[in-house]
């Protein structure tokens, strides 16, 4: 499964030779992802099957829960079409198990106006995303997201990292700034603390604190800084005029 994370396409042409080598398959997850694009083509092209969010908090939010999933195999098309309802492709006539995933109504009606917006939408964040960088670069204790040559960033969320020290260190830093923030009115979030493999449901694969350093490193040091297309210059330049006074101070 390629995740498009935060707003920037996975490495397809690696993962697609990843699956044509082992011939399993490949599906993306583009719930972060509307409007990304992979050396020029838009992520949801790259696979079978991909999944779309439209929780409200996403890039084209619906009103409540909302999804989609896109494909290009008849086969595939037909399957989900079943399962998004308890399994029958004729009224009252079962031919699987399946669920109840039909979206509502309303959902699609306020998708179908967001859409008209979506580009304009995704040019802000991107705006959003480039004067933070202009303004945190020189920050030598962050680590600031950027676009990968060939992709187009669509900047779901805007998550630096704090790189200080250890990861103890890190840590320390990363909850000391976010509770800086928090006092000075700027909300922020951590996107995501817990990794998976240490998360309770899946305590019975057997792994412990440790063995995904990578993961933890990450987990431990991130933090998400606001990001919506309508946030001003000045807004942007109030939240990195207070981050750099913290790195300031405990300088």
């Amino acid at each position: 499964m390629a995740v498009h994370l935060y707003g920037q396409a996975a490495d397809m042409d690696a993962l697609r030779k990843i699956s044509d080598d082992y011939k399993i398959h490949l599906v993306e997850d583009a719930a972060q992802a509307h409007l990304a694009e992979y050396k020029g083509m838009k992520v949801g092209g790259f696979s079978e099957v991909t999944s779309f969010s439209f929780y409200p908090g996403k890039n084209l939010g619906a009103y409540g829960e909302a999804g989609a999933i896109v494909t290009n195999d008849e086969g595939i098309f037909q399957k989900i079409k079943k399962l998004r309802e308890h399994g029958q492709s004729k009224k009252y006539y079962h031919e699987s198990f399946g669920h109840n995933y039909r979206m509502e109504g309303i959902q699609g009606a306020v998708l179908g106006v967001k859409l008209k917006y979506i580009n304009k939408w995704t040019d802000e964040r991107r705006r959003v995303a480039a004067k933070y960088y202009e303004l945190l670069r020189n920050l030598e204790q962050l680590i600031l997201p950027n676009a990968m040559p060939g992709h187009k960033h669509v900047y779901h969320l805007y998550v630096i990292k704090v790189n200080v020290g250890n990861i103890q260190k890190n840590q320390e830093v990363r909850n000391k700034l976010q509770t800086y923030l928090q006092e000075q009115k700027i909300s922020t979030g951590l996107h995501y603390p817990v990794p998976l493999h240490v998360q309770e449901c899946f305590k019975h694969l057997g792994y412990k604190q440790g063995d995904f350093a990578e993961t933890e490193k990450l987990a431990e040091s991130r933090l998400s800084l606001p990001m919506y297309p309508e946030l001003s210059n000045d807004q942007i330049d109030y939240v990195a005029s207070t981050i750099k006074k913290f790195f300031k101070a405990i300088k």
